[in-house]
């Protein structure tokens, strides 16, 4: 299990990002128009899959905003942001912002994948929701990149993950 912090306080996670040089474990998560996605539909692309407790807070928000903005500019990338919120949310989130750039996913069915990519809080305030997190996928399907971020409240590292981009 890894160690954060929310707002200062210790939170644990469900065990500890993937290693890099490994391969990405497949998943399947809801889009929102509420058809399933899987990491090996997209096997032969590069991957950067932006993890997060929820798009109602503005970190959150703001990290698919940029993350968007990002993608338009690296048309070889495909970015997905994950998170439990509902796909409705989803839906809504990106027609209110103008997110076009940015495959949203939902683990509301996917017990497993915070599990598997060692990013479910374990407990705090955000219990059960995942832990703020950066994961880039090659297009062989290895992780070549991760960061969980230490606090929470705290945006991902936009240019280190460019850097492995």
């Amino acid at each position: 299990m890894a160690r954060i912090t929310f707002k200062g306080n210790p939170v644990n996670t469900s065990g500890e990002l993937p290693l890099k040089g490994t391969f990405a474990q497949d998943f399947t998560l809801v889009k929102s128009d509420l058809s399933n996605l899987s990491l090996s539909e997209l096997k032969g692309k590069k991957i950067l899959i932006n993890i997060f407790p929820s798009l109602d807070t503005s970190v959150c928000a703001t990290s698919v905003r940029k993350f968007n903005q990002l993608a338009s500019e690296k048309p070889d990338v495909i970015i997905l942001a994950v998170s439990k919120d509902l796909p409705f949310a989803h839906n809504r989130f990106c027609s209110t912002e103008g997110i076009k750039n940015v495959i949203t996913l939902s683990g509301f069915r996917d017990t497993g994948f915070g599990k598997a990519y060692g990013i479910e809080m374990t407990d705090g305030p955000l219990k059960g929701l995942y832990a703020r997190s950066v994961v880039i996928v090659d297009e062989n399907g290895k992780v070549i990149y991760t960061q969980l971020v230490p606090e929470i409240a705290q945006e991902p590292d936009y240019d280190s993950a460019l850097a492995h981009l």
